[in-house]
């Protein structure tokens, strides 16, 4: 169902990225979906995958370049060498420009570091007309927060040690101060909940009503 190809970014520089294209071709509405700090693996191209399924051209940029891990110390790592505003602004952007070349509107969504990024495109990239976040936040003062204009659906965890419960009661009320209509839902499950490859977090009936919630999200958003 999905393919690698070449992006081009605002700098003028590449950035790969998987894209899976629905039944209904490159008029479809589109989703730029964020990989968690695992990198591009098979896990988040099934993703992809689903939201193609359900209709929708589904992108995923590859932050890294081509390396994937599974082990935490190292995806740590990866994650702690990536420019977040170079990903935004750069990659994000430049995959949201490249779906609009044929998709009225753009979605950008992503899970734990793409939650994060998620939030970030929503202050940083002008062309997306809504955002998806699942458990991430990123460092942004309630002045950036404010300026986030479209709506925004996001998914935390109440057992979540990063995204802790009081960190989302910050990020509601910073939102609220925004011209952002959002959703914001907490679930009795884990961090990563909605991963189905790691079998210690995942929690299917959550993973399924976040799903539910955001594809009714994403046709009235994208419509």
């Amino acid at each position: 169902m999905g393919e690698m190809i070449q992006f081009k970014r605002p700098d003028g520089k590449t950035c790969p990225g998987y894209l899976a294209t629905p039944k209904a071709g490159p008029g479809a509405p589109g989703f730029v979906v964020i990989q968690e700090w695992w990198g591009l693996n098979d896990q988040i191209k099934k993703t992809a995958d689903r939201l193609a399924e359900t209709g929708y051209r589904a992108l995923v940029p590859d932050f890294y370049r081509g390396k994937v891990t599974t082990a935490a110390d190292e995806a740590n790592h990866l994650m702690a060498n990536l420019n977040f505003p170079d990903a935004a602004g750069q990659d994000i952007r430049g995959a949201v420009q490249y779906l609009k070349e044929s998709s009225k509107k753009v979605a950008v969504g992503g899970f734990c570091m793409g939650g994060a990024l998620t939030i970030l495109a929503a202050v940083r990239v002008p062309e997306m007309d809504a955002g998806a976040c699942f458990y991430g936040i990123p460092p942004l003062d309630a002045a950036d927060l404010k300026k986030i204009k479209i709506p925004l659906i996001c998914h935390f965890a109440n057992k979540d040690d990063w995204c802790t419960p009081a960190k989302v009661n910050d990020l509601e009320a910073a939102l609220k101060r925004s011209k952002s209509q959002f959703e914001l839902y907490r679930y009795e499950a884990h961090h990563a909940f909605m991963n189905e490859a790691r079998p210690e977090v995942y929690d299917p009936a959550c993973a399924k009503i976040a799903w539910e919630r955001t594809l009714k999200f994403l046709k009235t958003a994208l419509t």
